[in-house]
């Protein structure tokens, strides 16, 4: 199995940046789809980007296209999320998730993080 661990979050100002990570343990790390996902207070966990196991591929939700970039090194068996011109409707908890193929579906991913918060004010 595979176990993840968020850093990186914290509380920025609107137009500012932060760079998440996920560490990842577990020997099948390179075979799964990883992703990031979000919750804010009251509201639905939702789909925020993905990566392919190899990292040739990318999805993003539209409103983060443009400003947030994921990417992973199989290597370090981790992965990031760069978080640019944040908003503060960006604010939430941010989870890694991974699966062998990973879906928006917040109901079928196989494996979580425990979250960071990031938040941005204005």
């Amino acid at each position: 199995q595979v176990q993840l661990v968020e850093s990186g979050g914290g509380l920025v100002q609107a137009g500012g940046s932060l760079r998440l990570s996920c560490a990842a343990s577990g020997r099948t790390f390179s075979n799964y789809d990883m992703g990031w996902f979000r919750q804010a207070p009251g509201k639905e966990r939702e789909f925020v980007a993905a990566i392919s196991w190899s990292g040739g591929s990318t999805v993003y939700r539209d409103s983060v296209m443009g400003r947030f970039t994921i990417s992973r090194d199989n290597a370090k068996n981790s992965v990031y999320l760069q978080m640019n011109s944040l908003k503060p409707e960006d604010t939430a908890v941010y989870y890694c998730a991974a699966d062998q193929r990973i879906s928006p579906n917040v109901a079928t991913i196989a494996y979580w993080g425990q979250g960071t918060q990031v938040t941005v004010s204005s």
